[in-house]
């Protein structure tokens, strides 16, 4: 293990010993390296990992400061990964997508509001007309974040959405070799739809399930992953 990595280890024990609340500022530099028994410079490498990973969070001119630690900011850290995954990785990542995203719809048939079901509506209508592809992916994303809100988990919706980003979404569509694709998409955001207005757990999540396993489809037969010029999409 590097000294910036046992650094990093001790901070965390820090924390999870108690000895670091959430919210609490960062004894200054110098005292915090002693009482680590660090060099300055192997803290500095560490606050500034930490910080990365939104467990620390630094405020200009008044030191740094553990962060709230609530687990939907800490795993927002992740999307980058998730972003920049082509190929098997993608795969895998849809793979769990299919594993959670169905039980998140079946649970927003049972919570979702009447305002969100008028908006996953409006999102529907918009995404029926003549658009580019990336306003289609922009309401395809907004769809699945109102559903996965819906359920009230700030976890759930932020692993749903590093699960499937803008950037991957955009590489799948732009790389699907069917025209019907798209409409098909549609065709399975409408029933997905009208199983949520009924209520309908069940319907909700076996609709669900279709669509991420025929993204999960798209993307393996779709997307050669030494085809050039996939990676243009910009998130």
């Amino acid at each position: 293990m590097s000294v910036t990595d046992q650094a990093i280890e001790r901070i965390k024990e820090m924390i999870l010993s108690g000895a670091l609340q959430p919210g609490a500022r960062l004894p200054n530099e110098a005292e915090l390296a002693d009482q680590l028994g660090l060099s300055r410079n192997s803290l500095r490498e560490a606050v500034r990992a930490l910080t990365a990973m939104r467990i620390l969070v630094p405020k200009q001119g008044d030191g740094t400061y553990v962060s709230g630690l609530e687990p939907h900011l800490l795993l927002e850290s992740l999307a980058f990964a998730a972003d920049v995954s082509q190929g098997h990785t993608a795969g895998q990542l849809l793979q769990v997508r299919r594993l959670l995203e169905p039980q998140a719809t079946a649970l927003a048939a049972d919570r979702i509001t009447g305002p969100g079901l008028a908006e996953l509506r409006a999102i529907l209508d918009r995404s029926a007309r003549d658009i580019s592809i990336e306003e289609f992916v922009e309401l395809d994303i907004a769809f699945h974040r109102t559903i996965a809100d819906a359920v009230g988990n700030p976890v759930l919706s932020t692993l749903l959405g590093i699960l499937s980003t803008h950037t991957q979404r955009l590489r799948i569509v732009r790389g699907i070799r069917h025209a019907p694709a798209r409409e098909q998409a549609h065709r399975d955001h409408e029933t997905i739809w009208r199983a949520l207005a009924a209520g309908d757990a069940l319907l909700a999540a076996s609709a669900s399930s279709v669509h991420v396993a025929a993204v999960e489809d798209w993307l393996a037969t779709g997307i050669p992953t030494d085809s050039p010029g996939l990676d243009t999409g910009t998130a």
